[in-house]
């Protein structure tokens, strides 16, 4: 009997799985630099969006300090403090900023994470050619946006 409840389980994850589509970065819709629904249609993973904080396309404590990552070194000073942040902003809030931070704070020098169009001038690396519209990658996927700001509610204050 327990063996088919979980293969029951096993078959509506996967199901489920299957059925969520993530929402294409040109298809994103802001709603005063807020985005409020999933862009994966998954949860997040808090455990990998703090991974991402330190690593690859994510690195966020090269520009911002997190109380909660102390262990990892080079906390940066650009942008503001990370703590507090699940107070100061809603999940929606977050995810808007990850997503692209220029939809709600104008003039932002944080980059946009789930962009593909609208650049000036890309470069293609260091060709010295200019990349293609459609060849263009967001800096995180979909799920990836998710994981940091499941994060991100996290950091709250004391």
């Amino acid at each position: 009997m327990k063996y088919r409840i979980g293969l029951g389980l096993a078959a509506i994850l996967a199901a489920t799985a299957a059925s969520a589509e993530a929402v294409k970065p040109t298809q994103v819709v802001f709603e005063d630099g807020a985005i409020s629904a999933s862009l994966s249609g998954m949860p997040g993973d808090a455990a990998n969006g703090a991974a991402l904080m330190n690593k690859g396309s994510g690195n966020c404590i090269a520009c911002h300090s997190v109380s909660a990552l102390s262990d990892l070194p080079f906390h940066g000073e650009v942008g503001p403090p990370l703590d507090g942040a699940g107070d100061r902003w809603s999940e929606a809030d977050l995810r808007g900023i990850v997503a692209d931070a220029k939809m709600m704070f104008d003039g932002t020098v944080m980059p946009s994470f789930y962009k593909t169009s609208g650049f000036t001038r890309l470069g293609d690396a260091y060709t010295g050619k200019a990349h293609g519209e459609d060849e263009v990658q967001p800096l995180l996927t979909a799920q990836e946006i998710e994981d940091v700001v499941a994060f991100l509610v996290t950091l709250k204050d004391e």
